[in-house]
């Protein structure tokens, strides 16, 4: 609507700024003739003479000074649409060129008018036996207004009612068609109904409503807060959530035990069951049957609705969903309690805190959708935005800080504090082989940069060699000078005094402490 009325002031503007007379070519100009802006109620554009856009004021003086009306300059015309429709017609196409227009103008015009199908305009029946009544629709309330009124136009003109007349059933036509587009223009005063406009736009309207937002089924929303214990690729999702999502789960040689005793669990019970699907098309509900008998006479082929469990593939979102990453896929981590969990640090693509935020949950219920969600939307396949390549998922918080702190020159740990630490470094069943430590006597004493080299490279196995220097904020600019080239007077950043340059060497950490630059973003 706003692009339409700024098509339409700008082609006004142009046809009294720049006059045309018939059969006078478009490069013949005549002269400013004032500006043209939108009337205060809305429906008219006023035409105002006595204020220009340029220095040819002079020039229209002189042209009306030869005219009868005298105060012509100073005057003020109110353009109503059929003004306007006819200021349009005398446009010739080589005008419309010029505008680069790409179409006749008149169309801008509103003479006629769609009236949409029954279907956007239902009739409610109400009442009972013989005396129902219809509720029509607002949309063909204000329909029959304007077909009425119109009419009603059409009587007055041909029966030759006085001018003051015919003008006010006209203008009761105009604010009917705005109120059929636009019920909130504020031309109008306390309309009941509503517009196409109002259809359309807002959360409850035609796009966000039902074309974009939809109802379905297998999802859940609840309240987030953090977790750092958990993996960035999982979710913790509350037991009460995981007993009402499900999957289906067909039934084969590997499961049959397992699916039998999420049967005998019932839907009650987690890891439990709430239906089995038979091949043949009948769906059981173990809520109301003998949940023994039916784990017995479990055969291949049937498929079982079990709840979540651990390692499932499930949808996280939180909206608005403005870019690719407002939604990603999660392993499922089945834990007590009422909120959805997750790792703090995937909050930067979800834009997340946890000051009330709440998140969506979404359970794909095919191996083709689980396939697709763990490969394409996975959040270690997401780790940067597709902008600019830019770290979305990476330390934050007390990550960062903690890291700083262990990876200190002063940091030391025994044996038991060492091993502990590297128990939570990842997987229990992985092999960690423990460096030499770096303090012998008295007591066996490892630095907090080993525990970072054992987490880069738990054991000889591992393939991971990894070459990296990072100057973090804390490193001065000129921390030594070579002995070699005074001249130069190049920098040795490893020797930084304030240990601010991280070295890794063969994904062993040689000097620095790991910082926003190294871990952060």
């Amino acid at each position: 609507m706003a692009s339409f009325l700024l098509i339409l002031v700008f082609l006004l503007c142009y046809l009294l700024h720049v006059k045309f007379p018939l059969g006078v070519p478009s490069n013949e100009l005549v002269g400013c003739t004032g500006v043209a802006k939108k009337g205060r109620m809305g429906l008219v554009i006023v035409h105002d003479c006595s204020k220009t856009l340029d220095g040819s004021t002079e020039e229209l003086r002189s042209a009306l000074s030869h005219k009868k009306e005298k105060l012509a300059i100073t005057s003020i015309h109110t353009l109503d649409p059929a003004t306007v429709l006819s200021l349009f017609r005398r446009m010739i196409d080589e005008d419309c060129e010029l505008l680069n227009l790409g179409d006749r103008p008149e169309k801008l015009i509103i003479t006629e008018i769609a009236v949409p199908p029954v279907p956007i305009r239902p009739s409610v029946f109400v009442g009972g036996g013989g005396g129902r009544m219809s509720n029509e629709d607002s949309i063909t309330c204000i329909l029959k207004n304007i077909v009425n009124t119109n009419s009603i136009l059409k009587g007055t003109l041909q029966s030759g009612e006085p001018l003051a007349k015919c003008f006010d059933c006209w203008q009761h036509l105009q604010l009917q068609v705005v109120e059929y587009i636009n019920s909130d223009a504020p031309c109008l005063i306390d309309s009941q109904h509503r517009g196409l406009i109002q259809r359309l736009k807002g959360k409850t309207g035609r796009f966000r409503g039902n074309l974009s937002g939809k109802r379905t089924e297998y999802t859940g929303r609840t309240v987030i807060s953090p977790d750092p214990n958990l993996r960035i690729t999982e979710v913790a999702i509350p037991i009460l959530m995981a007993r009402v999502l499900t999957y289906p789960e067909r039934v084969s040689y590997y499961n049959i035990e397992k699916l039998r005793q999420c049967i005998r669990n019932g839907p009650h019970k987690h890891p439990g069951a709430n239906f089995i699907l038979q091949p043949d098309g009948t769906k059981l509900h173990l809520k109301y049957c003998d949940r023994r008998i039916a784990a017995r006479d479990l055969k291949y082929g049937c498929i079982v609705e079990r709840h979540l469990e651990d390692g499932d593939i499930v949808l996280f979102n939180r909206q608005p969903s403005l870019h690719r990453m407002s939604i990603m896929s999660h392993r499922a981590r089945i834990m007590p309690w009422r909120t959805l969990r997750f790792n703090e640090s995937v909050c930067n693509p979800y834009n997340a805190d946890f000051d009330g935020d709440e998140m969506n949950l979404h359970v794909p219920q095919t191996e083709e959708a689980r396939t697709e969600a763990l490969m394409l939307m996975g959040v270690q396949n997401n780790l940067c935005t597709p902008k600019n390549g830019e770290i979305l998922v990476a330390s934050t918080q007390d990550f960062l800080t903690s890291s700083f702190l262990i990876t200190r020159k002063d940091s030391f740990y025994d044996r038991s504090s060492f091993t502990l630490l590297c128990s939570y470094l990842g997987d229990a069943m992985e092999n960690i082989d423990l460096p030499t430590p770096a303090l012998i006597k008295p007591i066996e004493l490892w630095t907090g940069k080993q525990l970072f080299s054992v987490l880069v490279r738990p054991n000889a196995f591992t393939k991971v060699y990894l070459n990296l220097g990072v100057r973090e904020k804390i490193c001065t600019k000129k921390c030594a000078l070579t002995v070699e080239d005074k001249t130069s007077e190049a920098v040795h950043d490893a020797m930084c005094p304030n240990d601010g340059f991280v070295y890794f060497r063969n994904s062993e950490l040689l000097s620095g402490q790991v910082g926003k630059k190294t871990l952060g973003e």
